[in-house]
């Protein structure tokens, strides 16, 4: 592999790490082994708290970046349903919560139909949406509010594969375009159900061609870089 010139390989990223943090501890064990730095990028940011396929892109690779981005994703998510936070996540308390007794699993399954195919989503504010040129959840941080713009996304399917009634609990798997915010979903599919819903866990397994079964185990990315030949 010739990461110089350009490699394209994924990483499961683990829980509670920044997409740009996983890329940074990359690019020291590449640019360490090999004695140069090494360019690279990442094709798609995901959460602190979301795990799964993150596509790295070196060299001149790295110009394939926007075309990996455009690729149709999968993830499987886990909601409280009942609540909500402002992050829409598990990043912060809750702060509001909701009647939960009327929910079945059939309630679900119907209302989840209807974020299929082409819809209108507002990304949550606490995400990397610019306004003015600064990230939105900069100006959540700083207490400020945002308002953010419905954007055209694309969902390919969205199903519910299982649910706790007694927590009331529901792990979806989503298929979905470029755009598509897994939180925001949570939040659109709690309001449908006339309650509230946040992302208890979330995990992207697949990109296009890459899923988490050919990804490279984080915890292992030391030994696999010291196995490479060196430069």
């Amino acid at each position: 592999m010739d990461f110089i010139e350009g490699e394209i390989f994924a990483i499961d990223k683990p829980y509670r790490m920044s997409s740009f943090g996983a890329l940074a501890h990359v690019r020291y064990l590449l640019s360490h082994k090999l004695g140069r730095k090494v360019k690279i990028g990442h094709a798609g940011t995901l959460d602190p708290l979301a795990t799964g396929v993150l596509i790295l892109c070196t060299g001149r690779c790295t110009k394939q970046i926007e075309q990996l981005q455009s690729h149709t994703k999968e993830y499987v998510a886990t909601l409280q349903l009942g609540a909500t936070t402002v992050s829409y996540d598990m990043e912060h308390e809750v702060n509001q919560t909701y009647p939960v007794d009327h929910i079945t699993r059939e309630l679900i399954e119907e209302k989840l139909r209807q974020f299929e195919g082409d819809i209108e989503q507002v990304p949550p504010t606490y995400s990397a949406c610019k306004v003015d040129g600064k990230r939105a959840y900069s100006f959540r941080r700083q207490g400020e509010s945002v308002e953010l713009k419905p954007k055209q996304i694309h969902i390919d399917k969205v199903e519910l594969t299982d649910y706790d009634a007694l927590n009331h609990r529901a792990t979806i798997r989503v298929v979905c375009g470029k755009g598509t915010y897994i939180r925001a979903l949570a939040r659109d599919l709690g309001r449908a159900l006339d309650s509230g819903a946040y992302l208890t866990a979330l995990r992207r397994t697949r990109v296009g061609e890459y899923s988490v079964d050919n990804c490279l185990d984080f915890d292992h990315l030391d030994e696999w870089v010291a196995a490479l030949p060196d430069a």
